[in-house]
């Protein structure tokens, strides 16, 4: 769904700082995440932090293959970096060391950690990859799911500076528009799915719906040349500038946009919607950031004034996951204290070396019942909630609809089918490289977690670009607030009778266009214990 292009879908937060971002440059080789968690107040302190080893000289070995402890060889870098972590306000701890030691770090760090290290094929050979980013890109599980996915789609890496910088603030380049393929093989079908208030797109007047017929002068629909259009939507650097043909309507124009630096709004469209049987609240959530908490918070306490809602209608069709705290505070504040108090939101389960060397309490997120601040949070009191979901509703999106499953909060779905991510990691830097590899799986207080192919919606409904998200009669809204009046899924909505939003890399077809970046997808706890 956005404007980035790695056909990834994953990556969780680091504790220290990461540089290059090879994940563009390798999009062929990345993997795919989705995260949520931490960051900061990530509520009670769930995760001692555990100081870091101290570099040791690596173990003696003439075998570039052999398993090291992680530790021995952290640190040692072909390049070190210089200067003051901003995310620590510390110097960072590279010292000099070799390509070398970075696989051999990569290796260690996945054999600890990672919750399948048990499949990672033997047979790989350290020196047949260029870098670590090259040779940590294979050493994930080659298993598949029920559905023949791929088991490990979230396997990623990432510059941490820039995710520090929209993991906290949802600062990053681009126009402030997100793109979404209605289809992505030729003949291709590109509209823009939201535009971010403030931002180069909303002052061009760009809106929901506009179809991209062309990319710099490349034909979006049957062209050749993604490499070009990949470029165009997905700007890398501050002032990058690319000319779009649109078609909005049945007027078509060209518009050039230059690349800003997009802070996004987590929280939008927050309104009441009276019906026939009762008032409905609705409100859009597109990423679980950390400035998403507050305009959560302000969100519901809206909703709740004038004499409250009765039912609430969920809009995360677009939300790809993030901070599992914000997850589990968004989760409190739909249901009552009375239903959370004491529960658990989601329980994460490691591989059996318990590599973080968590207890049982502490590998339990609780449903939150203060802010970051340690403020009350507001409550809607609801025994149900209608979530609006799709493709890119992934990882702490899915972990709201799963952890109010398992305290018996009735979520209806109504939309598409998640993306299917209970993982999660805790993302960790080496040499400027952040490295996110599956460490966890999260289960709710029944103890469910198994939706490697997502969540099938109660009601499937085709997203429906012809109408602003939250008007009432947008498709999937309509739809939601039909059952509610109705107890049925209209027929006529139904996503078999509708062109329904493909997402690239399905497993029906080849990606085109790689459309979405692996940061809008992601669980993420923070900050990391040592592994033990």
């Amino acid at each position: 769904m956005n404007s980035g292009k790695a056909n990834a879908r994953e990556v969780p937060r680091s504790t220290a700082s990461a540089t290059a971002v090879f994940v563009l440059a390798c999009a062929a080789l990345v993997l795919a995440g989705c995260g949520g968690g931490g960051g900061g107040g990530g509520g009670g302190g769930a995760f001692p932090i555990i100081a870091p080893t101290a570099i040791a000289p690596p173990a003696s070995s003439g075998d570039d293959d052999a398993i090291l402890a992680s530790s021995t060889v952290a640190g040692l870098c072909a390049a070190p970096r210089g200067g003051i972590n901003p995310e620590t306000g510390l110097a960072y701890p590279d010292k000099s060391g070799t390509l070398t030691d970075e696989k051999r770090w990569v290796r260690g760090w996945i054999d600890e950690t990672y919750l399948w290290y048990g499949e990672v094929p033997t047979t790989l050979k350290a020196a047949d990859y260029a870098t670590p980013v090259a040779y940590f890109s294979v050493l994930k599980s080659p298993l598949v799911t029920a559905s023949g996915r791929a088991k490990d789609r979230f396997h990623y890496v990432y510059d941490t500076e820039r995710y520090r910088q929209l993991s906290q603030n949802g600062v990053a380049p681009g126009y402030g528009m997100e793109f979404a393929f209605v289809r992505n093989s030729r003949p291709r079908d590109l509209r823009i799915a939201f535009t971010e208030p403030g931002s180069p797109a909303a002052a061009a007047g760009i809106s929901r719906g506009a179809k991209v017929l062309e990319v710099d002068g490349v034909d979006v629909i049957d062209g050749t040349n993604t490499a070009v259009i990949n470029r165009g939507i997905s700007p890398t650097t501050i002032g990058e500038s690319h000319t779009f043909k649109l078609q909005e309507g049945g007027a078509t124009r060209t518009v050039t946009l230059a690349a800003a630096s997009v802070t996004r709004t987590p929280v939008q469209n927050v309104k009441t919607i009276d019906t026939g049987s009762g008032r409905v609240g609705y409100l859009l959530f597109n990423d679980h950031i950390t400035t998403s908490e507050a305009q959560l918070i302000d969100a519901i306490n809206q909703l709740k004034a004038g004499g409250g809602i009765q039912d609430l209608v969920l809009d995360m069709r677009y939300n790809g996951g993030g901070q599992l705290n914000i997850a589990s505070r968004l989760a409190t504040m739909v249901s009552s204290s009375g239903a959370t108090s004491g529960k658990t939101f989601e329980r994460l389960v490691f591989n059996d070396k318990n590599p973080f060397r968590l207890t049982a309490a502490q590998s339990i997120i609780p449903f939150y019942g203060t802010s970051r601040n340690g403020a009350p949070l507001p409550g809607l009191g609801l025994s149900q909630v209608t979530v609006l979901v799709g493709p890119d509703t992934c990882s702490a999106s899915e972990s709201v609809v799963n952890g109010l499953r398992g305290i018996d909060v009735k979520v209806n779905l109504v939309g598409g089918a998640t993306c299917g991510k209970p993982y999660g990691f805790f993302p960790q830097d080496n040499c400027g490289t952040s490295y996110f590899a599956i460490q966890f799986q999260g289960v709710n207080a029944k103890g469910f977690g198994d939706y490697g192919d997502g969540f099938a919606p109660d009601c499937s409904v085709a997203d429906d670009f012809d109408h602003a998200l939250g008007d009432p009669a947008e498709a999937r809204l309509a739809a939601a607030l039909a059952m509610r009046s109705g107890g049925a899924c209209p027929a006529s909505s139904s996503a078999k009778t509708q062109p329904g939003l493909e997402k690239s890399g399905a497993a029906d077809e080849q990606p085109y266009l790689l459309h979405r970046t692996p940061l809008r997808e992601i669980r993420l706890l923070e900050p990391a214990p040592a592994p033990g």
